[in-house]
């Protein structure tokens, strides 16, 4: 789920995440790909930060965490905003 923060070079992004393995996650990142879109909607850059998972998450449980994901606010001029598009995480 995505919301809007209190700076457009911001944004909320809120991440279910599922270990189906048999063991505790116990440490990871969570990669985010975070979109600059113009007024136009036109895509002009994707900017991936990293974040700790919200660890640890027991065999067969689900963690829900939410994430204030930002870029560099002088990436983000007035009339365009960000969107996150697509996260990935990676867990041991």
């Amino acid at each position: 789920m995505l919301a809007d923060a209190d700076e457009r070079w911001c944004e909320k992004v809120t991440v279910t995440f599922r270990n189906t393995g048999g063991t505790a996650a116990t440490s990871g990142t969570v990669t985010f790909a975070t979109h600059i879109i113009g007024a136009l909607g036109i895509d002009w850059a994707t900017i991936e930060s990293a974040q700790p998972l919200p660890t640890p998450i027991a065999p067969g449980a689900a963690r829900t965490h939410t994430y204030t994901v930002c870029v560099e606010s002088w990436r983000v001029p007035l009339g365009m905003h960000v969107d996150t598009q697509k996260v990935t995480a990676t867990w041991k």
